[in-house]
């Protein structure tokens, strides 16, 4: 670290303008119809899918990346043990 060369620091007198204070940030959900259970259903009848599949699902408020194993009727099954309820499935997406 001594081998650094010197650095010139001049003192700056003026207020600076060039940072945002805040920043206003949105999450969008596309607003295009996606058809659930026939991604639900390519993933579990892929051939990629052997008995779990990382998938990022999209709900009507949030973003969540899980494994999931299984399906019933009404839900989907995660490795950790959580329910998804189909219904609430916005988007779904294999990764």
């Amino acid at each position: 670290m001594k081998d650094l060369p010197n650095v010139s620091a001049f003192p700056i007198e003026k207020e600076l303008h060039n940072s945002q204070e805040r920043y206003y940030g949105s999450h969008s959900i596309p607003d295009k119809k996606v058809n659930v259970m026939a991604k639900i259903n390519d993933i579990f009848s892929s051939s990629h899918h052997v008995y779990k599949s990382r998938v990022r699902i999209t709900l009507k408020d949030d973003i969540q990346e899980r494994t999931i194993i299984g399906k019933t009727s009404n839900q989907l099954l995660t490795l950790s043990g959580d329910k998804i309820s189909i219904v609430d499935i916005v988007d779904i997406e294999r990764i």
